[in-house]
């Protein structure tokens, strides 16, 4: 079951993945020229198409969850499960899609230790602790480890957020004007 779901979040996770390196080439040319306004739109837009995209895939996969997971299996057992863990692992596609955009942002001011930092941080006190507990406290169902996902990405996007306001705040983008 988890080997299927992540096939799906493979594919949906090219989009926000194609917007990581967009957002870093094309912030680090409007950046480069001087356009740091440009920049930060950039980094708005993309995180605009990448919340439309990944909450359009998350209703479909809560929706029509079976429909993928039935494409590589006929046991009934891991398509329940796999439906499960697909239901709570969908809706990284939305924020993991956020913190790509921002990981791409940082690279261009080259700042890319925040990317670095955001994603051990959660990594370590979200991703692993939290699909830890809940292959421990729900051992039936693959859904709360799916949500595990979520917890970790959200992390990073609260860190991101910081970040980028920090980076606002002490005019630290100046430099390219």
């Amino acid at each position: 079951a988890v080997g299927i779901v992540e096939k799906f979040i493979g594919i949906l996770f090219l989009v926000p993945s194609a917007m990581l390196s967009t957002v870093s080439t094309v912030c680090a040319q409007n950046l480069g020229a001087g356009k740091i306004d440009r920049a930060i739109r950039t980094l708005w837009m993309a995180n605009g198409i990448v919340v439309g995209f990944g909450t359009c895939c998350a209703f479909f996969f809560q929706t029509y969850p079976e429909m993928a997971v039935s494409l590589f299996t006929d046991d009934a057992q891991v398509i329940v499960q796999g439906c499960e863990y697909l239901r709570g692992y969908v809706w990284d596609c939305v924020f993991a899609g956020i913190h790509f955009c921002f990981s791409g942002f940082f690279c261009a001011c080259g700042w890319s230790i925040l990317s670095f930092i955001h994603n051990v941080v959660a990594i370590v006190l979200a991703r692993v602790p939290l699909a830890y507990l809940a292959s421990i406290m729900y051992p039936e169902t693959l859904y709360p480890m799916g949500m595990a996902t979520n917890a970790g990405s959200l992390l990073s996007v609260i860190i991101c957020v910081v970040a980028y306001a920090w980076l606002i705040r002490q005019k630290k983008l100046e430099k390219f004007a």
